[in-house]
């Protein structure tokens, strides 16, 4: 079998040839006599890809069904918020081409200082290439067709990886593709997250790192993989520091595998060049996001999240997830931060599974094999116990007394802004190529390492027993509020200036946002004037100092009396009677976010159903006096400079 390279006769880490897999032919092969013509890796093979395409997309669309059946009108039920701050940035895409504006820096949310997006997921890439599918059709469809094509492209980026480096066997790198494409982490990060399911980009960037030690190619490389660099920086910046930490663990320990100090050096030095080619390139292209992360307005420290609760537990690794055939025969285990992150949930066949195929795999591979394996071995091991975080957890408690590696880097920048739970995707990665290469001997009859057709057969059957177990069940969806007339109609233009401020109850934050909606839609359908909100569902610092010292991040903007008590009766139907104190505080925190009104639609979405409007209507009317019809919406005017004490004792 010729290499996907055909005739390459400089250094290159090669498809493989029987029992071997990334060679790296370091001396230039005797130039073959009148080579015969083949037909290149894609040509001959475009029907496979074709049927791998298909089946991808159709069991992405399988998962994501719920959204489809209703995009305008379902939610994913086990997180409401994230879609909705992914809409919000997805209208943002269609907002900053009509105004030119910048990309890294809104003042849109959280009025009147702003958001640092470059410190958020701003997924800049999908907001700028979906804008026109987000003008046409609304962010409810932009947010679900990304998604969809994420853990299609994720399975058939990762499947064509896997036949271009690793195995011959279409079959084979099906099967490696689907499970990573279609595993736990990746079912579990579609419920909201537009980032952490670009799975595909990851495996684009470690293709191209493959061929870093070409040695003639090393310019060609550098720039490629720094375009490429950029693009995942702007599509998920923490997903691409992973998969640049993970790559460099595996081709560091690849290439000081190869046997002869030279041979090493050789092939070191075109990487080196490549390195330093694509270092330039991204850092120019990078360089207004870069300086904004880390010297940036509102800059801050950490994630906002506790390190230490989201972290993997040990357990889960070996339980199943909820959301699959065996949780459905409820065997399924409840061991992560959140529905959204439960990233490892392998189950034991698929554990017992991996150790049989790298102990045989090992034993009867070549020795360019066990190189593969021992750097692919080493990168598990690694991302294996960043994912347990600082502190071990186990069955779900905290074990305060056994430190793990993590709590060296908890305070290392990169590091610092992780969350330990989500290196366990990087483990499953790793899953996947093993497995893919043990299905790999099981398809094969000639030159297989598994040498009877019953050993073949008892690895197949093992191989379908340990996946079809964690196979995912679609997405669970639920409805929530439709978009006030008030908003669609353009209504709101009446009771705000131009760039002014106005929200609706409660102000958007972490387990409510549709005042984001609300402002996402209206930027998607364009037009020459827009609001702004107060508050936001977005990473910020944790108070107001303006100084330069040093701030710790925390999820939405810091709490103000007022928003406190709109939070408070729409998640709790809390109602106290406002007193004077309440609305001198509501006066200040008005003038402070320059609130032009409030507005109340008749439905409010919340993290697990509707919200109290009742109360909210109670408590605000207590503390504006009673409020105007407007369409389908309750509206407050709040009138600059006059003390909401007057304006209540007024009406």
């Amino acid at each position: 079998m010729s290499s996907g390279l055909d005739n390459l006769r400089d250094v290159t880490i090669a498809a493989p040839a029987p029992d071997t897999d990334l060679d790296l032919e370091l001396d230039d092969p005797p130039a073959p006599a009148e080579p015969e013509p083949e037909p290149s890796f894609w040509r001959r093979s475009w029907l496979a890809h074709l049927a791998m395409a298909v089946v991808s997309l159709a069991a992405a669309v399988g998962v994501c069904w719920g959204l489809w059946s209703a995009p305008y009108n379902h939610v994913v039920a086990d997180n409401v918020s994230d879609q909705g701050q992914f809409e919000w940035m997805l209208s943002y895409g269609v907002y900053l081409l009509q105004n030119l504006t910048d990309p890294f820096f809104t003042d849109l949310l959280n009025a009147p200082r702003g958001v640092n997006l470059a410190m958020n997921t701003s997924s800049t890439f999908y907001a700028v290439v979906f804008a026109p599918l987000t003008h046409l059709a609304g962010p409810q469809v932009s947010f679900v067709t990304i998604l969809t094509l994420n853990l299609a492209g994720s399975a058939f980026v990762w499947y064509l990886f896997l036949r271009r480096w690793l195995v011959r066997s279409g079959l084979a790198a099906a099967v490696g593709g689907l499970l990573f494409g279609f595993c736990p982490g990746l079912v579990s990060h579609a419920n909201g997250h537009l980032n952490w399911t670009s799975g595909w980009m990851v495996g684009i960037v470690a293709w191209r790192v493959l061929k870093l030690p070409e040695r003639d190619h090393w310019l060609r490389n550098g720039i490629v993989l720094g375009l490429l660099c950029t693009m995942g920086f702007s599509v998920a910046a923490e997903a691409l520091f992973f998969a640049a930490l993970a790559s460099g663990i595996f081709l560091l320990v690849w290439l000081l595998s190869r046997p002869g100090l030279r041979r090493a050096r050789t092939a070191l030095k075109p990487v080196l060049l490549s390195l330093g080619v694509t270092a330039v390139i991204a850092g120019v292209l990078l360089a207004r996001p870069l300086y904004m992360h880390f010297n940036g307005p509102l800059k801050f420290s950490g994630t906002g999240f506790g390190m230490r609760v989201f972290s993997e537990d040990l357990v889960a690794y070996v339980a199943f997830p909820l959301r699959s055939v065996a949780g459905l025969a409820g065997w399924g285990a409840d061991l992560a931060p959140n529905a959204t992150e439960a990233t490892s949930f392998f189950g034991i066949p698929l554990i017992l599974l991996f150790v049989a195929a790298v102990v045989l795999l090992w034993r009867r591979s070549s020795p360019e094999r066990r190189i593969t394996l021992r750097a692919l071995t080493v990168v598990g091991v690694i991302f294996f116990l960043l994912s347990l975080g600082p502190r071990l957890r186990f069955l779900g408690e905290q074990q305060p007394h056994i430190p793990m590696p993590y709590a060296l880097l908890v305070d290392v920048p990169l590091f610092d802004s992780a969350l330990p739970v989500r290196y366990s995707l990087v483990v499953v990665l790793v899953f996947a190529l093993v497995i893919a290469l043990l299905a790999d001997e099981v398809v094969r009859r000639r030159d297989s390492l598994i040498r009877s057709a019953s050993g073949r057969l008892v690895f197949g059957l093992a191989i379908v027993a340990a996946l079809v177990p964690i196979a995912p069940l679609p997405l669970r969806t639920l409805e929530r509020a439709p978009e006030p007339v008030f908003i669609s109609s353009g209504h709101w233009e009446d009771y705000v200036s131009d760039h002014g401020v106005i929200t609706s109850l409660p102000l958007s934050i972490d387990v409510a946002v549709d005042s984001m909606r609300w402002q996402a839609y209206t930027m998607a359908r364009g037009g020459d004037k827009q609001f702004r909100i107060p508050a936001g569902y977005f990473l910020g610092p944790q108070d107001y100092e303006e100084t330069g010292r040093h701030l710790v991040g925390r999820v939405g903007a810091p709490d103000r009396p007022t928003d406190k008590v709109f939070y408070r009766a729409a998640r709790w139907g809390q109602t106290p009677k406002m007193t004077n104190v309440e609305r001198l505080n509501a006066r200040i925190d008005f003038e402070y976010w320059q609130l032009e009104a409030i507005f109340l639609p008749a439905s409010l979405t919340g993290p697990k159903g509707p919200l109290n409007r009742d109360a909210l209507v109670r408590v605000t009317t207590d503390l504006l006096g009673e409020p105007e019809q407007v369409d389908d919406v309750l509206v407050w005017r709040i009138r600059p400079g006059v003390d909401p004490v007057d304006q209540w004792e007024e009406k």
